[in-house]
């Protein structure tokens, strides 16, 4: 791991290497009804459009990797033969400019179902390759619980990071590629104040945290309260929307469906992502539904983030950003159903 400092003034000059390639990165998209300003990642066209002093993106980055709806191929019947067409999506490398360190996490936990099993999801892991990752550290929000969950920093899973000291970056190097562009723009070796410097941004940083989640033996517990009747209060309250699961950088099921053209010359194999929330999510041929009450559906999704995915890859799948509870119109937040788990009050209100 090598680690560089450079001046701010050289960051624009980084932005104009990196732009020969897709840029997208953090950009003001207009105001909430109280004056909260809202970010989006975004293609950019200009330095002057990148926020890296944003607080939180609506979305992450998945609809990048895991778009709401794609093509996954299609067929063509012509002069009595047939053609099948596959197109992964990728034309160009993408650098995402200013990540935090929640949703580098999440795309490292989408790797481990998607890239890293025995049958890779080719569309997925395509464009997954094609990323240059710049990460940032992240001023927490009041319901950010990523440190509860062990994703408010990244060890893998980017090129390079910066840390804000003030007048300069400090920066964390991770592949030869970052490498290669830091030799453009001026750097040096980090000095001892540099790594002062450094700590103390780190410390004053780990200390504005103030949303927590207690996930000591939280797998035994929710295996224990499988019928706590604290999931029928919260069914009640589920709108069973799937907002949560659209905003969710983690949520990765989806449907497939097949489209036939009306002259049965053409078809097309769709793929959309979906949510365990929904009504039929869990309904079969025959039109019998697993899951048909909105209570069971919401149990599943928490016991799929902090039960199932903790078994397979001892993690759990939620990285704390806090989206959900934010997105959620019933006002739903993962750190109040935790707590009513566990049998405490709800403290993160």
């Amino acid at each position: 791991m090598l680690f560089r400092v450079f001046v701010k003034k050289e960051l624009e000059t980084l932005y104009e290497i990196l732009a020969v390639n897709h840029v997208v990165g953090p950009t003001s998209r207009g105001m909430a009804k109280r004056g909260k300003e809202l970010f989006a990642f975004d293609y950019l066209y200009d330095f002057q459009d990148l926020r890296l002093d944003f607080t939180t993106t609506t979305h992450s980055l998945k609809p990048f990797v895991l778009p709401f709806q794609e093509t996954l191929s299609s067929f063509i019947i012509e002069d009595g033969s047939w053609e099948k067409h596959v197109d992964l999506n990728i034309y160009k490398q993408h650098v995402f400019f200013g990540v935090h360190a929640c949703d580098i996490n999440a795309l490292n936990k989408l790797d481990k179902v998607l890239s890293e099993q025995a049958y890779p999801d080719p569309f997925y892991t395509g464009k997954r390759r094609n990323m240059f990752i710049i990460g940032i550290d992240c001023h927490p929000q009041p319901f950010c619980f990523c440190r509860s969950m062990g994703t408010d920093t990244v060890l893998h899973g980017f090129d390079m990071y910066l840390t804000d000291l003030g007048d300069s970056y400090f920066v964390e190097i991770q592949s030869a590629r970052a490498w290669d562009i830091l030799q453009q723009i001026p750097t040096a070796e980090p000095d001892e104040e540099d790594h002062r410097r450094f700590v103390e941004t780190v410390e004053a940083r780990n200390r504005e945290f103030s949303c927590q989640v207690d996930t000591s033996d939280l797998t035994k517990i929710l295996d224990l309260e499988f019928q706590s009747p604290v999931w029928e209060e919260w069914g009640k309250q589920c709108l069973s929307c799937g907002t949560c699961a659209n905003v969710c950088p983690t949520c990765y099921c989806y449907g497939v469906s097949e489209h036939v053209d009306l002259d049965l010359q053409g078809a097309s194999k769709i793929r959309q992502l979906y949510s365990c929330n929904l009504i039929d999510f869990a309904e079969v041929a025959g039109g019998h539904n697993f899951r048909p009450d909105s209570s069971s559906r919401l149990k599943y999704r928490y016991y799929h983030k902090h039960r199932g995915f903790q078994e397979a890859f001892e993690e759990s799948l939620c990285v704390g950003c806090g989206r959900c509870g934010q997105a959620c119109l019933a006002g739903i937040t993962v750190p109040d159903v935790i707590a009513s788990v566990r049998g405490q009050e709800e403290e993160n209100e």
